[in-house]
């Protein structure tokens, strides 16, 4: 059991302990990254394709996609906002547009390539019985790669612990994720170790839907990597709304996304004190995301 996520794990262990100082380098590995991500993501298409009975797959897809998004995402808003009312936080507003069209059509672009794997394995029919050895294999390296983006994202062990915050947001994130994933799996009627992995994605939907394709199946890799990209879009749309009155709220519900995409929206709206709660809040989940869910799947 643990030797199997060691062997997945292992690869993110290794990448973390690189330090890369050259920034040309970094940008290689995140452009490279990115291109993965887009292999991963298209072959997750290509599964789909070879599922049998796919229209009551896809139908299931999206009832597990439904069921985890509204149940993780009710118990968070239920404990972040008592978070405001305890300890609240400044904000100021600043008038800068962002082209948030444009972050949506970011998103927008992974979920079609998801579709454009799958209308290809429809279409064209050919064997697909390699996919899902060539998906463990690039998802290696991938771990690899973000082992090193995570070790070299400028967040030292002391920025972490003085900014408590931004820590206390991420334990109530995670606190009130995995009971939400426990409530999902009870209604769906699956195993409560599934839904803890499901409830582990943290808004990182294209990591959580490859993870769990690999480890559970394309029907779960499919309805983490929806679950987790409704999670950013509503964050999109609801941090502008309530981040002047609820900062915690809206950092917190951006999930591991504070870090990076969803991070100029919560710094446009909310002011630079929000930066460093975001930034903090936002690498803490990221770090978690492969170890949690790898956990949860290897049981």
């Amino acid at each position: 059991m643990f030797s199997g996520m060691l062997f997945i794990f292992l690869p993110l262990i290794i990448g973390y302990l690189i330090p890369v100082h050259k920034t040309s380098v970094l940008e290689f590995i995140n452009t490279q990254t990115s291109r993965l991500v887009l292999v991963i993501l298209a072959l997750m298409g290509l599964s789909l394709a070879g599922l049998d009975n796919l229209g009551q797959n896809l139908s299931q897809i999206l009832l597990y996609t439904a069921t985890f998004f509204i149940s993780i995402s009710v118990c968070n808003l239920a404990a972040l906002p008592l978070l405001d009312k305890l300890w609240p936080t400044n904000t100021a507003h600043d008038h800068r547009q962002l082209p948030l069209g444009k972050m949506v059509m970011e998103s927008v672009k992974l979920v079609l390539v998801v579709a454009g794997g799958l209308i290809v394995g429809i279409t064209l029919g050919f064997d697909l019985s390699w996919v899902d050895q060539a998906s463990e294999t690039i998802l290696l390296l991938l771990l690899f790669l973000i082992g090193i983006q995570l070790r070299n994202s400028g967040m030292t062990l002391r920025q972490i612990l003085l900014n408590k915050k931004g820590i206390i947001i991420a334990l109530v994130i995670i606190g009130t994720s995995l009971p939400g994933g426990i409530i999902a799996a009870l209604i769906l009627d699956i195993p409560i170790t599934h839904g803890l992995a499901m409830a582990s994605g943290f808004g990182w939907y294209s990591l959580a839907g490859i993870l769990m394709g690999d480890g559970l199946g394309p029907i779960y890799g499919g309805a983490a990597f929806l679950n987790e990209l409704m999670r950013e879009l509503i964050a999109l749309s609801l941090i502008p709304l309530i981040i002047q009155r609820y900062p915690s709220t809206a950092i917190g519900y951006a999930g591991a996304t504070a870090m990076d995409f969803t991070l100029p929206v919560i710094q446009n709206c909310g002011g630079i004190k929000c930066v460093p709660i975001a930034i903090v809040s936002g690498f803490i989940l990221s770090l978690l995301v492969p170890v949690l869910m790898l956990f949860f799947i290897s049981l």
